[in-house]
């Protein structure tokens, strides 16, 4: 039965004809941005909500890093799939079941009795968030064109490049406020009447499109990537607090041959022709999966120095939900101005280079964040003595998520920018994932004896590990992540300037923080 039968009886507006837009077409857009924002904030919106979950639910170190992790992980997990659903199915079904989905599973996870509870509630949320979060760049493509389409993506992919950045600044807001007693399950109740608000605009304006039936869905394929994924996240999280035993290892070791299967499972799929989740001339083009390793060195990075700011003011410094989500601030700041000034100045004028300010300033906001901790004086520790490394290292992050996708899908071809983007965002959910597991084994590995300020040494050392392993990366990419526009007047002399003009409108939308 179709989705949106059940949620709105009335018939469904059908779009007009191809010379008239659609007349709710601006709609569909804060609908695509409200739902979408809600998925994105929700990888970062606990951060801050650690010891909380501690005194109401016994929440772990580890239990702390699956309540954050594992989110991220079936996001990054599922996220081809759920495209691959969408072109198959439609993606305005997929868009309904998924934006249901995850609406219900933030109402299971505010309501979660203790934190098993709480992380198997967050596993499904994440899943049902890797079914809706891809569905957005078809429907806007499919409901905008020509100069409108590339104001959408102008607006569409900056306010997503923020959306995980801000998270531990809403979910401080919303502890400290206690609003009703709700504590930190306000984090998770926030999504309920934004949800189905959503949920009832997007039934009744977004126009119905049907699905490709002839499209097979590699369900192998998902199944590989999700056994790998999690073979690799399992023994980081659990490997710190279990003294790292043999399975670790070789759990970590399994995942690797995992992935690798998935790779020669795709080129066999294609090869007997049928439809792989991605396609496999991506793997074959060097600055792609160059990029890949790129996307998920950076967004572990960032991703896991964020949750130790957190976990350092509160555990360490003992600061409320609401001081560290302010302590968050600087970063969330400093990644707009770098954004901005990397999108309007930079990307265009100095190509790759962009790539390589980037991760030197963010290494000298970690070396000056790594002096400001060594001057700290405890007993008058405020968030102002770590404003200014934090927001330099937040200006070197914003540099680089502003141009990163650009450059990655430059040597994309037109029919693999689809496939493409659901990989990168995939990549980027599951490094994030990692970043977690591993910064926060680093972090509680010198914080459980009381030394938190060697806890935020050793990430940030971890950290300019990754960054100078990245810088080293961008070397291998594009010159130009924007190849120059062909004239109109003359379209026919670059057969390539069709593909040209769609590579920035994907890395907008495949962009998120």
């Amino acid at each position: 039965m179709e989705v949106s039968g059940v949620l709105d009886p009335s018939p469904t507006p059908t779009p007009a004809p191809a010379t008239e837009p659609y007349r709710w077409r601006w709609l569909i857009l804060a609908v695509m941005i409200i739902a979408e924002i809600m998925d994105l904030l929700d990888a970062s919106i606990v951060n801050v909500a650690g010891p909380d979950l501690e005194k109401a639910l016994g929440a772990g170190s580890v239990g702390l890093q699956w309540v954050i992790g594992g989110y991220a992980l079936t996001l990054g997990a599922g996220l081809v799939l759920g495209g691959r659903l969408g072109d198959r199915y439609g993606r305005r079904r997929m868009f309904l079941i998924g934006l249901a989905a995850f609406t219900a599973a933030s109402l299971l996870c505010a309501v979660a009795p203790d934190i098993e509870s709480l992380i198997a509630f967050r596993l499904l949320q994440g899943t049902a968030g890797a079914m809706l979060l891809p569905q957005g760049l078809g429907l806007l493509r499919e409901n905008f064109s020509g100069p409108e389409l590339t104001k959408v993506f102008a607006i569409f992919g900056p306010v997503l490049g923020l959306g995980g950045i801000v998270g531990p600044v809403l979910g401080g807001f919303l502890i400290e406020g206690d609003f009703f007693g709700l504590g930190w399950r306000s984090v998770f109740l926030i999504n309920l009447p934004i949800g189905l608000a959503a949920l009832v605009v997007a039934a009744k304006f977004v126009p119905r499109k049907a699905g490709d039936r002839t499209v097979r869905v590699d369900m192998t394929g998902a199944a590989l990537v999700v056994v790998s994924c999690a073979l690799l996240v399992l023994p980081l999280n659990q490997g710190q607090e279990n003294g790292w035993p043999l399975w670790t290892w070789l759990s970590m070791a399994a995942s690797v041959i995992g992935f690798a299967l998935f790779a020669l499972q795709q080129r066999r799929t294609a090869a007997a022709g049928r439809e792989p989740l991605v396609t496999p001339g991506l793997l074959r083009k060097p600055a792609f999966t160059v990029g890949l390793g790129g996307i998920a060195l950076f967004f572990g990075g960032l991703i896991g120095t964020q949750l130790v700011l957190t976990l350092f003011l509160q555990i360490g410094r003992h600061f409320t939900a609401g001081e560290a989500g302010l302590g968050n601030l600087p970063l969330a700041v400093g990644t707009a101005i770098g954004g901005a000034v990397s999108g309007a100045f930079l990307a265009d004028k100095i190509g790759r280079k962009v790539l390589q300010i980037g991760p030197l300033v963010q290494l000298a906001g970690a070396a000056v964040l790594w002096f400001e901790l060594d001057g700290l004086d405890a007993a008058s520790f405020s968030v102002w003595d770590i404003v200014p490394g934090v927001a330099v290292a937040g200006v070197g992050a914003g540099m680089v998520i502003a141009a990163l996708f650009s450059f990655v899908l430059a040597a994309v071809d037109d029919d693999e920018i689809g496939s493409a983007s659901g990989v990168l965002s995939a990549v980027q959910a599951v490094g994030g994932s990692i970043g977690v597991a591993v910064f926060g084994s680093v972090f509680f590995a010198r914080a459980e004896t009381g030394d938190f300020t060697g806890g935020f040494h050793r990430a940030l050392v971890v950290q300019a590990c990754l960054l100078v392993v990245f810088l080293a990366i961008t070397f291998l990419l594009p010159e130009k992540g924007r190849p120059e526009e062909i004239p109109e007047e003359d379209p026919e002399e670059d057969p390539e300037g069709e593909r040209h003009g769609s590579i920035p409108e994907a890395a907008a939308v495949s962009s998120p923080g």
